[in-house]
């Protein structure tokens, strides 16, 4: 593993480091996978397959090649992979960003079908954070689609990441079985290695938010006909719902997927353009929004 502040002090502590290799290491032992670096052709052209069978991508597209997987493992970037008895049940890729920002911006991970369920995603991400900070890396970045629900509290609530920005239609047009054929918006998270929340996050105290208890105003809920409901945003804390399975939406009403599209970018992406703060994500699939100015700062 190389260490890029080699040769300079560390601005994360060896306690922060070995604390989040422990907490990485106990989420492989408990989804049964290893979960390690490639940087070899072969390893890196199963991620590609991998990746390819998850996201069904159409004929002559694909969401990363080997060459490219490649040529980011030898410059350093972060490639892993988790396997159980050798074959990849998961990997994700990431490359670092602005080197003044000291992030790494984490590009795709995904899971294959015979490992969903028992948390190999979550060790790829804690392992992933581990790597991070030995190389005094305090912050990652990705995007995920606000639309899926699992995704939304998975970021925010398991790993206790927090949105730090909408982005409408920010990949352009992806034809897959996954995004459909629709906009590609997209909420950037930020991961804050070091914070409270992360580190309790990472030992299995995930960040959990009661909306039913706020009394708060719903921006935006499911209609009966399971399409979106604009509501009232007039209380200091505001729920945004999300549909129970955008996925299967898009597939058997195209239409309505498009109305929640449309609905969540106006309502969700308003509400941040204006400085709302999303505290978390509960797991009944309702974001929830401060309306108090952000104190995230926009990496």
């Amino acid at each position: 593993m190389t260490n890029l502040a080699t040769n300079a002090e560390s601005l994360v502590s060896a306690e922060v480091r070995d604390e989040a290799v422990a907490a990485a290491r106990a989420a492989a032992a408990a989804s049964g996978v290893e979960v390690r670096e490639l940087t070899e052709i072969a390893d890196l052209s199963a991620v590609v397959g991998l990746f390819e069978s998850i996201w069904k991508t159409a004929p002559g597209t694909r969401p990363v090649t080997t060459e490219l997987l490649r040529a980011m493992a030898t410059a350093g970037n972060y490639v892993a992979g988790a396997f159980e008895h050798g074959e990849l049940l998961g990997a994700c890729f990431g490359f670092f960003g602005n080197p003044g920002k000291a992030s790494l911006h984490s590009h795709i991970a995904g899971v294959a079908k015979a490992g969903t369920g028992r948390g190999v995603g979550h060790a790829l991400k804690l392992h992933q954070r581990g790597w991070a900070l030995h190389q005094d890396v305090s912050v990652i970045t990705w995007t995920f689609d606000p639309l899926v629900r699992r995704n939304a509290y998975f970021n925010l609530g398991k790993l206790g990441a927090r949105p730090i920005g909408y982005l409408p239609d920010f990949y352009g047009p992806m034809t897959d079985s996954i995004n459909g054929s629709g906009d590609t918006d997209r909420l950037m998270a930020g991961w804050d290695l070091t914070s409270p929340a992360v580190r309790a996050a990472a030992f299995g105290q995930p960040v959990l938010i009661d909306a039913g208890a706020l009394g708060a105003a719903r921006a935006l809920s499911v209609g009966s006909d399971g399409g979106p409901l604009a509501g009232p945003a007039d209380t200091p804390t505001v729920l945004v719902a999300v549909p129970s399975d955008i996925e299967r939406l898009r597939r058997t009403d195209p239409a309505r997927g498009k109305a929640w599209r449309a609905a969540l970018r106006e309502v969700l992406g308003g509400l941040m353009a204006d400085n709302g703060r999303v505290a978390g994500f509960d797991r009944a699939g309702w974001y929830v929004i401060s309306k108090e100015q952000s104190s995230w700062t926009r990496l």
